[in-house]
């Protein structure tokens, strides 16, 4: 019998034998080898990192653009305990991830991504605004440590990411 490398070797018998892999034999990884689900994994994997972490930083930028424009310290008032501050926040990041999700989706490079989640996270922030000053009262009560104020806040805020992620999705 003729000894043969790699995986799934048979004797002459036609019973496939046990082989252990030749730890310095890259064969096994040469595109003529892989399947066509692995290459395009290949291919797709190195993107799919760059679209996240593009998305990942408008993100970044929208919460922390957010924490300057509200009048109230969030971060501050979360470090001090303030749970209805931590709910609203939460609620705010989400809020602002949701159309940022629907615009990398709808989105096929990066310029794309970049224009739509710019886009998104400044309409989300007018609108986070704007359901701060119809729900007026509540964000002062959420300040102050109401849970049941910050939770209804967070409800109008996702409900308008929501509507707001479909429409990119057109």
């Amino acid at each position: 019998m003729v000894p043969r490398t790699g995986y799934g070797a048979q004797n002459s018998g036609g019973n496939p034998q046990r082989m252990t892999p030749n730890p310095l034999n890259l064969n096994f990884l040469t595109p003529e080898v892989l399947r066509p689900e692995m290459q395009a994994f290949g291919s797709g994997f190195a993107v799919t990192l760059l679209h996240a972490g593009v998305t990942l930083l408008i993100l970044l930028i929208g919460a922390i653009i957010y924490s300057i424009l509200t009048p109230y310290k969030e971060i501050k008032q979360i470090r001090e305990g303030n749970s209805a501050a931590a709910v609203g926040y939460g609620g705010v990041i989400v809020g602002l991830a949701m159309p940022l999700a629907a615009s990398m989706a709808a989105s096929t490079d990066v310029r794309e991504i970049v224009l739509w989640g710019t886009a998104t996270v400044i309409l989300q922030l007018f609108v986070f605004r704007v359901v701060d000053l119809v729900l007026a009262g509540l964000p002062t009560r959420m300040n102050e440590g109401e849970v049941s104020a910050a939770v209804l806040l967070v409800a109008a805020k996702l409900a308008t990411a929501l509507i707001l992620a479909a429409a990119v999705n057109g």
